[in-house]
């Protein structure tokens, strides 16, 4: 879709910029801040008996942790070594032994008063095991009879009634496309990913304003850009490496405007750990930042367009690129006639930004030439993401920042390889290349050489959901295959998730390490299959990071605590798949990783490319450097298409909050510490502005609790600076208070926004006559259990 090569990485700024610098106190002392080399100490710590494998990821390997693209310790934006600690972290799931069998295998009742966390850090599951109804512990069974049961389940029940996930777990390319031509050899379209709880609605909206589902341009495009927009991400906290990048950026004079309901510290200052400047000074790092209320950003950038179209009024050509519309863009007059008709007292009130602020933040970017949009789940996680996104798109089209240097449109993926899960099929309205078109149908059924079913999958909560149907539903789901995941920590209403999870007949988890969802209850049995890592995985392994670059990652020899019985996952499934239909199995029958890349190549014309990648470092751009090149679009008429829509109603009532989950101390839901790093908000804390806190009588620090008709949090009031009217808290401790079944409105993402109550802990528990769920909080002892 472009022309233009990417060309490698280049040399960043030697120039040391004292401006830009956070303190002159050396290292940050005094300051809240992340301590990178006291816990790249305690990593190395944790991994000395298996150090030398360990060693070998780093140096050999592509990052199993973030979607940056590290391959080694290079990447194709900066040269010079890249380390972060999120990587770090993610190491011990590589390079732990298994866990102690009497550890193991001890009543299950004593296993479940473990965390996931501290399941994680017991060791990796050392071959397959099964616990059948009303069995006490796990008991170990060969591959044989595991793959048997699961085998003969599936033949018993229609195809409707079982489901694969996959999550995001350094999982590679090979073992989504896999997974995605299994479960439909099985006759199933019931098959999703990770990405449907992230970035799903990003897909909708740039496929629908552009016609590409992923990242039109790279990270060297934030270098040098006009300016660098964050919308509802923390890029500097999910992807760390990422603020070496923000900070090359400043030096090379971009400004960089941040839009959050919290003003996110990890956003305004860093200490970048492999930049000597910035480890010994740091680094400030957004110019601006704009406090939007949570579900306010369609107003936000309603008003950014409304003032833009009053300067085109004053001036044409003001702010907008009106010869990139006249040539590349569709519904102009619709869109100007849309936005000035919204209402300036409305946009403020949803918004939570005031007249002046949104005039401030328009013109800035109505005088900027080029810049590139980033964005994240603060975006995604709405009923009303796929808007969210299209009118990012939107703004970008009208200043015509698409499809060239220093412009584009960036959905920041949060972990390696998730871009490619949907671009391999691992999704129920997706194949490899494509929809569900008829011409694509045509063209996956040839290659594949058996028919599709025919008949609509189902997301990964709609299928939690069909657990409970009926019996006798067509569409009741009795056997669920995932291949890691834990949906008691990523879901909405975690006690829903677990009675679903419990109602199955029989769960598969096929994981590295045991979490809390592995020791639920089944009706039948719960079976756990020992998987390999992305580094053992036989023949390597692809993976596609959020600039559309794939990388090999090869299989890295030397793993001291190696287990013995674990698999590749696309060997795994290629086992189950020959078990069901044995008749069949020679239209499934891949022999090595180099056989499904050369399919995959032809399965996704856009990886045509990608069967060449044999060795450490090998890395593959599809698409160019830029989608969209010159304009030009992937759509039926070869132009973009702004989309018109209103600002989202507000649904809270007088004395409800917006409820924010952040991430912190954690990758993704694996939590790693109790403190954040960049707040020290602890894991059970709740952001609350101090004038929200006050107008309560809200002390810093006291007791509280927020509620709604879903659950309860309980925790302590932590002064914050966050958009008044709007409260945060951590991500999954959170995810009581939202509500199960509720979607996106067009690929059914999981709504996690929620409207709360916040009441002082005495005054709540003093009132008898409410009804509550309570979850207790260690150190709250004036509440009761």
């Amino acid at each position: 879709m472009g022309k233009t090569l990417h060309p490698g990485p280049i040399n960043k700024t030697k120039r040391w910029d004292p401006k830009l610098w956070v303190s002159p106190i050396p290292f940050g002392l005094t300051k809240v801040k992340p301590h990178h080399m006291r816990d790249t100490a305690k990593i190395v710590w944790k991994n000395r008996d298996n150090l030398n494998y360990a060693k070998n990821i780093i140096l050999k390997g592509v990052c199993d942790g973030c979607a940056l693209g590290v391959s080694g310790l290079q990447d194709q934006t900066l040269n010079g070594p890249h380390m972060c600690t999120t990587r770090f972290n993610v190491l011990r799931l590589n390079t732990a032994p298994p866990i102690d069998p009497e550890f193991l295998h001890q009543d299950i009742d004593e296993l479940r008063k473990y965390s996931s966390r501290e399941l994680r850090e017991k060791g990796r599951i050392p071959y397959p095991m099964i616990r059948r109804k009303g069995e006490r512990r796990f008991t170990r069974i060969s591959w044989d009879e595991a793959m048997e049961q699961i085998s003969d389940k599936m033949r018993e029940l229609d195809p409707k009634q079982y489901a694969f996930y996959l999550t995001s777990r350094g999982i590679t390319n090979e073992s989504y496309y896999v997974a995605a031509k299994i479960a439909r050899f099985l006759g199933t379209n019931h098959i999703d990913n990770a990405s449907r709880i992230c970035h799903s609605p990003s897909k909708s909206a740039l496929m629908r304003s552009i016609g590409v589902g992923a990242s039109t341009c790279n990270y060297q495009d934030w270098l040098g850009t006009d300016v660098l927009v964050f919308w509802g991400s923390v890029a500097s906290n999910a992807s760390p490496v990422s603020t070496k990048y923000m900070m090359e950026a400043k030096k090379r004079g971009t400004k960089i405007i941040v839009i959050n309901p919290y003003r996110e510290p990890a956003l305004e200052n860093y200490w970048v750990p492999s930049v000597t400047e910035s480890a010994l000074f740091g680094t400030k790092i957004a110019d601006e930042f704009y406090e939007v209320n949570i579900g306010g950003d369609i107003a936000l950038m309603h008003g950014i367009m409304k003032h833009w179209f009053d300067m085109e009024e004053a001036r044409e050509g003001a702010a907008i690129n009106h010869e990139f519309i006249k040539d590349h863009v569709n519904n102009y007059e619709d869109l100007v006639e849309n936005v000035k008709s919204q209402d300036w007292d409305e946009i403020v009130k949803s918004s939570g930004v005031s007249k002046s602020d949104i005039i401030e933040l328009s013109e800035t970017l109505a005088h900027a030439k080029t810049g590139v949009m980033v964005w994240a789940l603060g975006l995604t996680m709405h009923s009303h993401a796929t808007d969210n996104i299209s009118q990012v798109a939107n703004i970008a089209l009208l200043r015509g920042w698409l499809g060239k240097k220093h412009c584009g449109l960036m959905p920041l993926r949060g972990h390696s390889s998730v871009q490619g899960s949907g671009e391999m099929g691992a999704d129920p309205f997706s194949l490899p290349g494509g929809g569900f078109d008829d011409k694509n149908v045509e063209r996956i059924e040839k290659l594949w050489g058996f028919d599709l079913p025919n008949w609509p999958g189902d997301t990964v909560g709609v299928t939690i959901e069909n657990a409970m149907l009926d019996e006798d539903n067509e569409r009741k789901l009795k056997l669920y295959y995932m291949s890691g995941g834990n949906f008691l920590e990523t879901m909405p209403n975690p006690d829903f998730v677990e009675q679903a999870l419990a109602n199955l007949d029989i769960r598969v988890h096929q994981d590295i390490i045991l979490n809390t969802s592995t020791l639920v209850d089944a009706k039948e049995a719960v079976i756990v299959l020992p998987a390999k890592t992305r580094y053992e995985q036989d023949g390597g392994g692809l993976s596609t990071s959020t600039e559309r670059m794939v990388y090999f990652s090869p299989e890295i020899e030397g793993n001291r605590n190696r287990i013995e019985e674990a698999r590749s996952e696309w060997q795994i499934y290629v086992d189950l798949a020959k078990r069901v239909k044995p008749e069949d199995s020679h239209l499934i029958d891949f022999k090595s990783g180099q056989e499904i890349r050369n399919e995959i190549a032809k399965g996704n014309p856009a990886y045509d490319g990608v069967q060449y990648l044999t060795k450490a470092g090998d890395v593959y751009q599809y698409g160019g450097a830029w989608l969209c090149e010159g304009g030009v679009c992937p759509t039926p008429d070869g132009r973009a298409n702004l989309i018109t829509m209103e600002i989202p109603k507000s649904n809270e009532k007088a004395g409800e909050y917006k409820l924010l989950m952040r991430r912190g101390a954690q990758f993704n839901s694996m939590v790693y510490g109790d403190l954040d790093n960049f707040n020290h908000m602890g894991r059970h804390d709740v952001l609350i502005n101090p004038q929200d806190a006050k107008r309560q009588a809200i002390e810093d620090g006291e007791a509280i609790v927020l509620y709604n008709e879903n659950g309860v949090f309980q925790g302590h009031a932590r002064y914050a600076d966050i958009r008044e009217g709007n409260v945060g808290t951590l991500f999954p401790e959170g995810n009581f208070l939202a509500q199960i079944g509720v979607y996106e409105s067009f690929v059914e993402m999981p709504d996690y926004n929620a409207n709360v109550k916040v009441e002082k802990a005495d005054f709540f528990n003093a009132n008898k006559d409410r009804q509550y769920l309570e979850k207790p909080v260690p150190d709250l002892e004036d509440n009761p259990n």
